[in-house]
């Protein structure tokens, strides 16, 4: 399944919500139409939450079905949201603390920022129970915003080296594609929320960028 939907007149959604294969937290404020649809789409339960009093969850968490990593910024309430769906929770302490967009994670495998502290990414991966690895995509560190992972494949940056694509590939054990979103932009992550079940995308995002997402992320199998 798929939705196209703006929120609030921004069609870079990937900026506002974050999920997995059960649950998405997502900014608060939209319709109510909106979030059941979001619902249907990705087949999850909905949590909205404010991370320091902004709406930019995306950017602020990652997660896989075994934990989340988080910003210092997010308060005990949003922490007791986390823990409360069973989820292992990380807190990130260090100036690279907007984990959305520095981390790229599935249930597999994943890629952070190069410059991650070693110690740090030692815990994360304590809780996340994958390995993880740094790297860039296309040359950029921020990988949680070059590409979007799911436990059934990968889209990323068009301009993603043969290397990379090999090591993302080798990492996350799902086959990699390139693509855009939202007219044009190669900065996937932040106009795509997708999971095993579906994927959201702006209203901006073309027919042949749509059909390159479901083919990528095998919703044609």
């Amino acid at each position: 399944m798929f939705l196209q939907v703006d929120f609030h007149e921004n069609p870079n959604v990937g900026v506002y919500c974050r999920a997995n294969d059960d649950v998405a937290f997502l900014q608060k404020g939209l319709l109510k139409k909106t979030k059941q649809k979001l619902a249907e789409t990705l087949n999850v339960d909905l949590i909205e939450m404010s991370i320091a009093y902004t709406t930019i969850i995306g950017s602020l968490i990652v997660m896989n079905k075994n934990g989340i990593i988080t910003t210092d910024l997010t308060d005990q309430h949003n922490i007791k949201l986390i823990t409360d769906r069973g989820f292992d929770v990380f807190i990130v302490s260090d100036v690279l603390n907007a984990v959305g967009n520095d981390m790229l994670i599935n249930d597999h495998g994943g890629l952070v920022h190069p410059d991650m502290n070693d110690d740090m990414i030692h815990e994360m991966e304590d809780v996340l129970k994958v390995p993880l690895e740094k790297g860039t995509i296309a040359g950029l560190k921020t990988v949680g915003m070059a590409a979007v992972a799911t436990n059934k494949g990968l889209l990323c940056h068009p301009e993603v080296t043969d290397d990379e694509k090999q090591m993302l590939t080798d990492l996350f054990k799902v086959s990699v594609m390139i693509g855009t979103i939202n007219h044009g932009v190669p900065l996937i992550g932040s106009g795509l929320i997708a999971n095993s079940h579906g994927f959201v995308v702006g209203t901006v995002t073309t027919g042949i960028e749509m059909g390159r997402i479901e083919e990528a992320l095998g919703y044609l199998d």
